[in-house]
């Protein structure tokens, strides 16, 4: 994974979600084991150390990346639902890769989040994480199902405004 651009604490929160559910996912530790294992030796940065050494994310907002990896566990069968209703049929939830698996539970836990910033912005976000797990086709994959799935928790935001054709 490439490094997040130091100084971005809001994107590398982003990125910590998506390793740190993906760890839960492989591991089968509770949510909050995770939460406490990043906190405790994956965010921040080590004194005297460049700051991403052996996985760590230096800039993380820690509230931000708790709340998102909460959340996406709590709400992870609606999400994984709104995920595989977006998929060919011939293509289950179970056959996506689970770093992909991570990426959209993140996401769209903090498309669910009412306070959050829009919908565009977390699009916008987790596309540029997308790029930094992926270099095949999977980015474009994850945009037309974070569109899906944006569209679907917040489609009021993509609603034309003004005075339709007569």
């Amino acid at each position: 994974m490439g490094k997040p651009v130091k100084g971005r604490p809001r994107t590398a929160s982003r990125v910590a979600a998506v390793q740190a559910l993906f760890q839960s996912e492989q591991s089968g530790e509770t949510v909050e084991t995770i939460v406490d294992q990043f906190i405790r030796h994956r965010l921040g940065e080590i004194p005297g150390s460049g700051g991403f050494e052996e996985g760590r994310v230096p800039d993380a907002d820690v509230k931000l990346f708790s709340r998102i990896v909460r959340r996406a566990v709590q709400e992870q069968d609606m999400l994984d639902k709104l995920v595989a209703d977006a998929l060919p049929a011939e293509w289950p939830f179970t056959r996506l890769d689970p770093v992909l698996r991570a990426l959209l539970r993140a996401a769209g836990a903090e498309l669910g989040m009412s306070d959050g910033p829009p919908a565009r912005v977390v699009l916008n976000e987790y596309l540029d994480v997308a790029h930094g797990f992926f270099t095949g086709d999977e980015p474009r994959m994850v945009n037309g199902l974070l569109d899906h799935m944006a569209r679907t928790l917040r489609g009021a935001e993509f609603q034309v405004v003004g005075n339709p054709a007569a």
